[in-house]
């Protein structure tokens, strides 16, 4: 297996991690993880119902962690992990950081960004999809089997 891709999965791997403390307080199980250089510096999971906030999605409690961690709004040579592809708001969200990756595991063919667009990120942004795409779906499917 190709290093890059081992990579990916070990950080998928904590972003998985992530989304099973969202799923494990009730909340749609998505998780994030940015990492710069092999240290991860910023990790967040869905809190929109813990905290009330629409906006408490995964990649932006992950986005304002690392910018914390870094002492800067800029991302650029930072790859974020996330479980499920990034709606609108977050896509946005990461452009505005000017992320250099993101990577992700399982598709939102309903909400996520490349259903509206691919160029909603930053132009200099590598996408990779498809990561442990499985795992993150069954998460999401169980999850919402529980609800019904």
């Amino acid at each position: 297996m190709d290093s890059l891709l081992q990579t990916d999965e070990k950080y998928m791997r904590l972003a998985i991690k992530e989304a099973q403390q969202a799923f494990d307080n009730d909340e749609v199980p998505i998780g994030a993880v940015i990492v710069l250089s092999g240290r991860i510096v910023g990790r967040g999971h869905n809190l929109v119902e813990t905290l009330t906030d629409v906006t408490a999605h995964a990649e932006v409690q992950a986005i304002t962690a690392a910018s914390e961690t870094l002492g800067g709004k800029y991302l650029q040579d930072c790859t974020i992990y996330v479980t499920v592809e990034p709606c609108v708001m977050c896509a946005g969200a990461l452009a505005w950081s000017q992320i250099g990756r993101v990577v992700y595991g399982a598709s939102d063919l309903k909400r996520g960004y490349t259903r509206f667009g691919q160029e909603l990120l930053h132009p200099r942004t590598e996408v990779v999809s498809g990561v442990l795409a499985a795992e993150c779906e069954k998460l999401m499917k169980d999850f919402f089997a529980k609800l019904r």
